[in-house]
C-alpha cells in the first residue's frame, strides 16, 4: 500500500500530489484477445521490425491499471491533472521547496552552468523544472509504465489515441536503449525520470549530457535535457518572464485568462489591470492565480509560454517561475 506521503508526489509534475490515488493495483487482463492490440502487434512488426513473439510476451504479461484508467474516462476534472494553485503552494512553491532548490543548485552549478551556456537559458529556471516535475530527481514515479500505457492505448478514455502513439514509442525507447520494458517505472500517465518525459519526449529530448549514456533518471542529462528543450522553444535569455499586475477587487472576473491569451496593455489598462514593474511588450498573456481569499494577476512575457510548453498549464508555468526567482 502507497502511504498517503507516496501517493503525494509523482506525475507530469511532481505528481501524486496533485492527484487523487484510489491505489487499485493493476490486475491480470487478457489483451491479446482484443481485436486492437492484434493490430498493433502487426503494425510493430510490419513497420518497425519488431518479433511478433516479443510482442505477444510482452502484451500478455502486462496489466490492466485501473487507477489510471479512472483518471482518464467520466467527466473531465479541471485541476485533474495538474491541479490549482492552492495545491502548488501546498506541495511545491513554499519555502522548504525554495531552500531545496538552493542546494540544489550548489550541488549541480557546474553542471547548470555548462548547459545554460550550451543552449543560451538561465540556469534557475532548468532548476525550477527539475522542481516541479520531480522534487529535483527524489519523486520520479512507481507505476508500472508498461501497465500504464498499455491500459491507456487499448481501453477506450478521452486520450486514446494519444496513448497508443506514447505505447508505441515506449516499445522504440526501451529497445534502442536495451531496457526491460516490463520493469521500467514512472507516473500513472507513462512518464519517466527526473523531468517525467513521456517516450516520445524521451526519445526526442533526452540525450547523453555528461558523456556516461544517456538517460532520463541521470540528473546531469535531465538538466541537459531541459535546457536543450527551453532552446528549441525559443527562450531568449535575459529576457521578461512574467511581471504582477494591479487589478481592483480581490477576485479577476472582467477577462479572459490563461497562458493561451494574448492581450495589447492598452485594453488591460481599460480593464484596470497595470504592470506593477516594468513590462517591455505591448502584448502580454493574462495570468490569473487563484488563492484562497485573493486572486494574483500576472502578466505573461513570450518566455513565459516557454514554461508552459513542457505541460500546459499557467500553474505550471508560475510555480517555475517562483522556484527560479527564489534563486535570483
Amino acid at each position: 500500500m502507497k502511504t498517503l506521503f507516496d501517493m503525494v508526489l509523482i506525475v507530469l509534475l511532481f505528481p501524486m500530489l496533485l492527484n487523487g490515488n484510489d491505489d487499485r493495483p493493476p490486475i491480470p487482463y487478457d489483451y491479446l484477445s482484443k481485436p486492437n492490440v492484434q493490430r498493433f502487434i502487426r503494425m510493430m512488426h510490419t513497420k518497425y521490425g519488431f518479433d511478433t513473439g516479443y510482442l505477444e510476451r510482452t502484451l500478455h504479461h502486462a496489466k490492466l491499471d485501473r487507477d489510471t484508467l479512472a483518471r482518464y474516462t467520466g467527466k473531465f476534472k479541471k485541476n485533474s491533472t495538474v491541479g490549482s494553485w492552492e495545491r502548488f503552494k501546498l506541495h511545491v512553491v513554499n519555502p522548504e521547496t525554495f531552500k531545496e532548490a538552493k542546494a540544489f543548485k550548489q550541488k549541480h552549478y557546474r553542471t547548470l552552468q555548462k548547459a545554460a551556456r550550451q543552449y543560451g537559458v538561465d540556469m534557475d529556471y532548468i532548476v525550477g523544472f527539475l522542481g516541479v516535475e520531480s522534487h529535483f530527481g527524489n519523486y520520479t514515479g512507481d507505476y508500472n509504465i508498461l501497465d500504464a500505457l498499455t491500459t491507456l492505448a487499448f481501453h477506450q478514455n478521452r486520450m486514446q489515441k494519444y496513448f497508443y502513439s506514447e505505447l508505441k514509442h515506449l516499445f522504440l525507447f526501451a529497445r534502442e536503449k536495451h531496457y526491460n520494458i516490463g520493469r521500467l517505472e514512472g507516473s500513472f500517465a507513462g512518464a519517466m525520470g527526473c523531468v517525467q518525459q513521456m517516450p516520445s519526449i524521451a526519445r526526442k529530448f533526452n540525450y547523453d549530457f555528461d558523456g556516461d549514456g544517456a538517460s532520463v533518471w541521470d540528473i546531469e542529462d535531465c538538466i541537459g535535457s531541459i535546457a536543450k528543450f527551453m532552446h528549441h522553444k525559443g527562450w531568449k535569455n535575459g529576457r521578461t518572464v512574467a511581471v504582477p499586475a494591479f487589478f481592483n477587487g480581490k477576485r479577476f472576473k472582467g477577462l479572459r485568462v490563461g497562458f493561451k491569451t494574448r492581450y495589447r496593455l492598452s485594453l488591460l489598462k481599460k480593464h484596470g489591470i497595470r504592470p506593477k514593474t516594468v513590462y517591455p511588450y505591448n502584448t502580454a498573456a493574462l495570468i490569473r492565480l487563484r488563492n484562497s481569499t485573493h486572486d494574483e494577476l500576472w502578466l505573461g512575457a513570450p518566455n513565459f509560454k516557454v514554461l508552459t510548453a513542457y505541460n500546459a498549464s499557467s500553474n505550471y508555468g508560475m510555480a517555475i517561475y517562483k522556484i527560479a526567482q527564489s534563486l535570483k
